[in-house]
């Protein structure tokens, strides 16, 4: 599976010791990494279909300061989609309303039928990047029926029902953000942590320092801004537990394709 990495912070703070932690970990997710620094509807993302550990561009990026407010960065094991460029995360696209949305996944769509129209829309071939498609499309949805763009409530609420429907039977593990708030949901036991400390709230896979890493609260959708949890959605059962011959069954499939 993937690595997440990511946080919020209440001022721009320099995140390099931490992504270094992070991307070292390339040796075990060694098909690709990403970057993405976050500015209201605008994101920076940064890429490759290799290694961390082994990225000429990722060494030199940082070894200059990597300065954000919120930050998103993944490292990629493939079990969905080929080793290509596009099929590494961030992902991002803006709504109809312009507002921009990024998405980091460590996880498998096992079965989520509303999922398969968008094999042919998307850029690459990752269970990933269809269910951003997806939420966007549901936010677009809703405001068109509005006939506004939706507030803060509106979209957490939307973002809640979404996940509560998808997590069934699927590992759903996320980071994404509209530009503004961070979202946020585990529902595969330890496998999502995190550190609040200094203004700034930082998630990760696995805990990055000898510092007081929480378990992320477990099958519960939750938003923060400028480093503060600000919202907990609903809680549900939809626990996801690991199954070895679910993906092998998934590889099968694709290996076929």
């Amino acid at each position: 599976m993937c690595e997440l990495f990511g946080f919020s912070s209440k001022e721009k703070i320099c995140s390099n010791f931490l992504l270094k932690k992070f991307y070292s970990h390339s040796d075990k997710h060694p098909h690709g990494w990403g970057l993405a620094c976050i500015n209201k509807d605008e994101a920076l993302i940064e890429k490759e279909s290799k290694q961390a550990s082994k990225s000429n561009y990722l060494k030199e990026r940082l070894s200059q300061p990597v300065v954000a407010k919120l930050l998103l960065a993944h490292i990629r094991y493939a079990t969905v989609g080929n080793i290509y460029y596009r099929n590494c995360h961030p992902y991002s696209i803006k709504d109809n309303y312009s507002r921009r949305w990024t998405l980091i996944h460590n996880g498998t769509i096992f079965d989520f039928p509303a999922l398969n129209t968008y094999i042919k829309r998307q850029r690459g071939d990752t269970d990933s990047e269809r269910v951003l498609l997806y939420i966007v499309d549901k936010i677009n949805e809703a405001q068109t029926k509005k006939g506004s763009k939706l507030n803060f409530e509106e979209r957490f609420a939307l973002i809640d029902s979404i996940i509560y429907e998808m997590s069934t039977k699927n590992k759903l593990n996320l980071l994404l953000t509209d530009g503004r708030y961070l979202y946020v949901h585990t529902n595969c036991a330890n496998t999502l942590y995190k550190l609040q400390k200094d203004g700034t709230v930082f998630f990760s896979t696995q805990p990055l320092t000898d510092e007081n890493w929480q378990k992320v609260e477990f099958c519960t959708p939750l938003a923060f801004k400028n480093g503060q949890h600000i919202k907990t959605g609903t809680t549900h059962k939809n626990e996801y537990i690991e199954n070895k011959e679910a993906l092998k069954f998934l590889y099968q499939i694709f290996s076929d394709l």
